[in-house]
């Protein structure tokens, strides 16, 4: 890699041309461009920062969101980083001369080490654009005889940025400029005028602003706000003045089953917290809750974030959220941080997303457009930033594409606004909510106690308003820490009521041992449906809604789907009941075994039947080690191979070589179930079958980071064992772990001992150390791990195993083992994304399986030897 631009400098006469000079700058920075530019052929300037330049590459068809699609990248020479800034006319007879556009612009990040990447002629970017993003790949071609230059292929990954054929093209559906929101003509129409400035968001004292038919396109294809402004926007300056209410009725967004697409609707993730309305007064600020409620003095640090921002009067409108480790917001992790219902603590740890603004220094926003007060709002927010004061960005890419994205992330859903629609007050269609999961506030009228703890919640009794009468919705049993849990008894314990609040009697079985309150608490639940006879399906409980009055609780039905049945009074056929899932008695389901997450036995009972699908293939038949925790995640924990007293009938009892007692193995549902039941957290399978058990079926690489490891580099060990792999024409799989790393796994005929299988593994894992030693390690001995990733292959003899593909983990946030596509791996998925509660969004919303094909791969290492497990060069 080199800094020099002489080659740039060689082509230009700087008395001539506009463009910025050959100053190389200092720059450590990350950013990219795409300049369209007509010269005397029309192409596309691709341009990323690396060592103080612009490497750059002349795309002729310019880039295509379709994956697979290859478009020729020609590379030229390394250009300043000044010149991500130029827009405008390069004078003809000039090198390039012809008109120059800043198509799209925004960061990049390496998915491995770029350098190498270069060396080897694969270079793989994530962009952050504002019209591109997701993962591309740049491939380099062989030159051909007499070539000087080399060429490149630029090609889109299948991701949740893709687009098929038949979709619009992303050049000619946004072929404006996001400087300038003008075409091509319209910038060469302006003659000599430049558009140069350090973030290209303002022009030269020569230019006028864009018209407004422009910058309207530009800002329906704007994915963020500008990363710095100096001034108000000017529409907001303009308009018109207003006093500053003491407080605006929120508006509301309506449900839909499908998200909305087009250049009129922009988008933003569904934040899993509290609406806020942030009111600055002259220094003076007030939270208030969207009933209006003050809550100024439960977010301290909100409060002294919204009093630093450089406005005399302002309202914005947002969500204080607690994000949990895998950086997700989570209303229980709110919960907890808020410290249960009436605000006992403050919380120490909210954040608030801002995404609209009402008010700004004596001017009413709410007429504006959309896109207008968000602009308004970045300008605010990034003036002075603030470490509790985040701005919520948009996308204006297809909502279907980031609704499914948000989905297979686990996150809560989407939020679909026009982007030239007033700020209205009340529920309307200019904004839409698409959930991802099935979530909703229930009035909560009664409970029944707890079998664990005396002066606790066994289980919540729901319902919901139609018109005036209150409908029975069923129970909820999990989702309460042993605080939540005392607290919410105590709570319903000051309500208390002699009757049921119902309109309609219920059963006996449905009024056996509750005990009734008034109808006055809130809380939200997620759930999995609704059983024939009306009640919720696998529902978890997430905190009170002291925002919401219960009277305002009424069933919530998607706008575009259709009315829900009415309950049929027919027994439900579910694989839940009470303290019995798929015919497994739970004795105290109320037991929590992840306290942080109020997560209990029966919880993760109907976890895993929802997932039943997934998780039996890679658990069932096989010689099981279990990691038993009868008290829960932060008590006595233990590995447990062989039978104990009351073992179910549904456990079995195998032999096994090498061991003198028999191991453990399951067939079914059930035997999954009665694992739970066990206190069973973790499932860690041979990789053999019961059948065969002196022949592995997989073999698996742990990828395990030492300290100060980032992710990229248990990504780029990851991607380098597949490589290895498929250069022996061996195809492999990828999971995390649910803790720091990942496995790459790798389907076998058990045609091979373990003795091979081990020696196998154990040379790619050395071989990779010895070819990179500051990157890998091979052995277990933790004082050379320090920055390091150790390629653990010991998980491949006999006896050893690793934790199956969708087991939980016995650590803290309730992580899962997941397994991913390749294309999948990136920044947002860690080790522990995904957890007890967000992977069942994840698996309702993929298109297809991750591991599609695992079980019908047919390969073997017979013909492998271990001197070809050395790296390509």
């Amino acid at each position: 890699m080199t800094k020099d631009l002489d080659a740039y400098r060689a082509k230009r006469d700087f008395t001539k041309t506009p463009e910025p000079g050959p100053e190389t700058g200092t720059s450590a920075g990350n950013s990219f461009v795409i300049q369209k530019h007509d010269a005397s052929r029309l192409h596309y300037d691709f341009r990323i920062e690396l060592d103080g330049v612009m490497k750059s590459w002349a795309v002729a068809k310019g880039p295509s969101l379709v994956p697979g699609e290859k478009r020729l990248a020609v590379q030229t020479e390394d250009h300043p980083i000044a010149y991500n800034a130029f827009e405008g006319i390069i004078p003809k007879g000039q090198y390039g001369g012809g008109t120059v556009m800043i198509w799209d612009r925004g960061t990049w990040e390496p998915v491995h080490d770029p350098h190498k990447g270069f060396e080897k002629g694969h270079v793989d970017v994530i962009l952050h654009g504002e019209k591109l993003n997701g993962l591309w790949h740049l491939v380099r071609l062989k030159r051909r005889p007499r070539e000087k230059t080399d060429s490149w292929l630029l090609i889109k990954s299948d991701d949740e940025f893709a687009r098929t054929a038949e979709e619009p093209d992303v050049l000619v559906e946004a072929d404006r400029s996001v400087v300038s929101g003008r075409t091509i003509p319209e910038i060469a129409e302006a003659g000599d005028r430049v558009w140069n400035s350090n973030r290209g968001d303002s022009v030269n004292s020569a230019e006028q602003a864009a018209p407004a038919a422009a910058k309207k396109a530009a800002k329906s294809t704007a994915v963020k706000a500008p990363a710095k402004a100096k001034k108000a926007a000017p529409k907001a300056a303009a308009a018109a003045r207003a006093a500053l209410p003491d407080f605006v009725q929120p508006a509301l967004a309506t449900l839909v089953a499908h998200a909305r697409n087009g250049a009129d609707w922009v988008h933003e993730i569904k934040f899993d917290g509290y609406r806020l309305q942030a009111r600055l007064d002259h220094g003076e600020v007030k939270l208030l809750t969207r009933s209006g409620l003050d809550w100024t003095h439960r977010f301290p640090g909100i409060r002294e974030a919204i009093a630093a921002l450089p406005a005399e009067t302002a309202l914005l409108d947002g969500e204080a959220v607690v994000e949990n480790a895998a950086g997700v917001s989570s209303f229980s992790a709110l919960q907890q941080d808020l410290g249960g219902r009436g605000g006992k603590l403050v919380s120490g740890n909210a954040l608030y997303y801002a995404f609209d603004l009402l008010h700004l220094d004596g001017r009413d926003l709410t007429p504006l457009p959309l896109t207008e007060r968000k602009e308004a709002l970045a300008t605010l927010v990034s003036s002075k930033p603030q470490n509790r004061l985040k701005l919520s960005e948009h996308i204006a890419s297809d909502g279907d594409s980031m609704a499914r994205h948000a989905c297979r992330l686990g996150l809560e859903g989407i939020i679909c606004k026009r982007a030239d629609a007033p700020y209205r007050p009340g529920r309307s269609d200019v904004w839409l909510k698409v959930k991802c999961t099935e979530r909703a506030e229930f009035v909560v009228a009664g409970y029944l106690p707890s079998t664990v703890s005396s002066k606790g919640v066994g289980s919540l009794v729901l319902g919901y308003y139609d018109g005036e009468n209150l409908i029975h919705a069923g129970r909820v049993g999990t989702g309460f820490t042993e605080t939540v849990s005392r607290d919410l008894a105590k709570a319903l314990e000051a309500i208390k009521a002699t009757a049921s609040p119902f309109a309609a009697k219920l059963s006996a079985d449905e009024r056996h041992g509750v005990k009734w309150a008034r109808p006055e608490l809130v809380a939200e639940i997620e759930y999995r449906g609704w059983t024939h006879d009306g009640s919720l399906r696998h529902a978890s409980f997430k905190g009170l809604r002291e925002d919401k009055a219960a009277k305002d609780v009424v069933r919530e039905v998607p706008k575009d789907a259709p009315e829900p049945p009415k309950p049929s009074g027919r027994p439900a056929s579910i694989i839940s009941t009470g303290a019995t899932v798929a015919g497994v008695h739970l004795s105290h389901p109320e037991r929590v075994l992840w306290p942080e997450q109020g997560i209990t036995k029966q919880g993760l009972a109907e976890f895993y039947a929802e997932i039943a699908d997934w998780v039996l293939p890679h658990v069932v038949h096989r010689p099981l080690s279990l990691v038993r925790c009868p008290s829960g995640s932060e008590k006595t924990c233990f590995f447990q191979k062989h039978a104990w007293a009351g073992l179910s009938d549904t456990i079995r009892q195998i032999p096994v070589p090498g061991d003198d007692q028999p191991m453990l193995a399951i067939d079914d549902l059930a035997g999954l179930i009665a694992l739970v039941q066990a206190g069973v957290l973790e499932i860690h399978p041979w990789g053999a079958t019961e059948s065969v058990p002196d022949k592995a079926d997989r073999l698996i690489f742990d990828l395990d980071p030492g300290d100060e490891v980032e992710w990229s580099a248990v990504i780029h060990g990851a991607l380098e064992v597949r490589e290895r792999l498929t250069a022996m024409k061996l195809e492999s799989f990828v999971k995390t772990t649910g803790g720091k790393g990942l496995h790459v796994v790798v389907p076998l005929v058990a045609d091979t001992g373990w003795d091979d299988v081990k020696a196998f593994t154990k040379t790619i894992a050395e071989s990779m150390a010895a070819d990179s030693p500051d990157r890998y390690v091979s052995t277990m001995a933790k004082k050379i791990r320090t920055g390091r990733v150790f390629v653990d292959y010991l998980r491949n003899g006999q006896g050893a195993t690793a934790v199956a593909a969708y087991s939980t983990r016995s650590r803290p946030g309730a992580p899962v083992a997941t397994p991913l596509s390749w294309d999948e791996l990136g920044p947002e998925v860690r080790g522990n994304h995904f957890n007890v509660e967000n992977l069942d969004r994840r698996l309702q919303n993929l298109s297809g399986d991750p591991w599609a094909g695992f079980f019908e791969v047919r390969q073997s290492l017979r013909s492998e030897k271990p001197e070809k497990t050395r790296k390509r060069r």
